[in-house]
């Protein structure tokens, strides 16, 4: 794959409790590094390392920026494998493989003497409700975090296995708007493993994402286009008082809110919490 970015030795296998993930990673170097923590890349259902971050410029980016960026193919996606047991595709499981492989890529706890302790993290989609969770139970490490296009009720928590199964044998009609929508998108892509997305959707069921569980305590950005309804409720997310900024390409002005956020049924703040929204934009992650 060639990949903007100066790319380290090949990845060592990465392995959880004495088991390999079979989780494919890769890390991009600058070439002029700032003094700034790693950002961890976490891509969105479907995609890979290379749809999300590499076609879409962002590794480009931030190795400019002088960032090192380590990335990962979830379970079943881009070049990871295809596991055959259920509970490799756990949200659960998934973060502690996460966590396994920042560990083996050399991200120190934070230090305040050290500015390159820590990690910086970038999660999209399906991506941000990981991000979401892992920055909370792993505060140690997390300096700031990004959500591209995230959501507090997931999409793939509601989506209807028994119709696309069906749809898949036989071609019965999907009648689920959104289940048709994430099938449709899921096999856009030839190299995808549509029996194993659809091992992670049942895994996820099993795991429901309820983000009042527990909250990030570092700052967090949520990003989100204006016409995805999937990101609509991304002010329940963040709370009513979110501070939100509307984002135009076209230069015109954003507007800011200044209220402090707050997750909806917790009293807990999220400290320096914000909302931005990109005008006329959908589902997708833009630079």
């Amino acid at each position: 794959m060639n990949s903007p970015g100066k790319h380290t030795a090949p990845r060592a296998q990465h392995t959880t409790e004495g088991s390999s993930a079979g989780l494919h990673s890769e890390v991009f170097e600058p070439d002029s590094p700032a003094a700034l923590p790693p950002v961890f890349l976490i891509h969105g259902f479907a995609s890979s390392i290379e749809l999300n971050w590499v076609k879409s410029g962002w590794i480009k980016a931030l190795t400019t920026a002088g960032r090192r960026v380590i990335s990962v193919d979830l379970p079943g996606h881009g070049r990871s494998q295809s596991p055959v047991d259920l509970d490799s595709y756990t949200p659960g499981k998934i973060r502690a493989d996460l966590l396994q492989i920042l560990i083996d890529e050399g991200v120190r706890p934070l230090n305040p003497a050290d500015p390159h302790s820590g990690v910086d993290i970038i999660g999209y989609s399906m991506g941000s409700r990981l991000a979401w969770e892992f920055s909370a139970t792993q505060p140690e490490l997390v300096r700031r975090v990004v959500l591209g296009e995230p959501s507090p009720n997931d999409p793939l928590a509601d989506f209807d296995l028994r119709a696309a199964q069906d749809f898949l044998n036989d071609g019965t009609p999907i009648t689920d708007e959104s289940t048709s929508w994430l099938l449709n998108m899921a096999q856009l892509i030839p190299s995808n493993d549509i029996f194993a997305l659809l091992a992670l959707i049942q895994a996820i069921k099993m795991e429901p994402f309820d983000p009042t569980d527990a909250a990030p305590r570092m700052p967090v950005l949520f990003v989100a286009g204006e016409l995805d309804d999937r990101a609509q409720s991304i002010g329940p997310a963040g709370g009513a008082g979110a501070r939100s900024t509307k984002s135009h390409h076209s230069g015109a002005q954003s507007q800011q809110h200044r209220d402090g956020p707050r997750l909806q049924g917790r009293r807990d703040r999220v400290p320096g919490l914000k909302a931005l929204r990109h005008a006329s934009s959908r589902h997708l992650m833009p630079l």
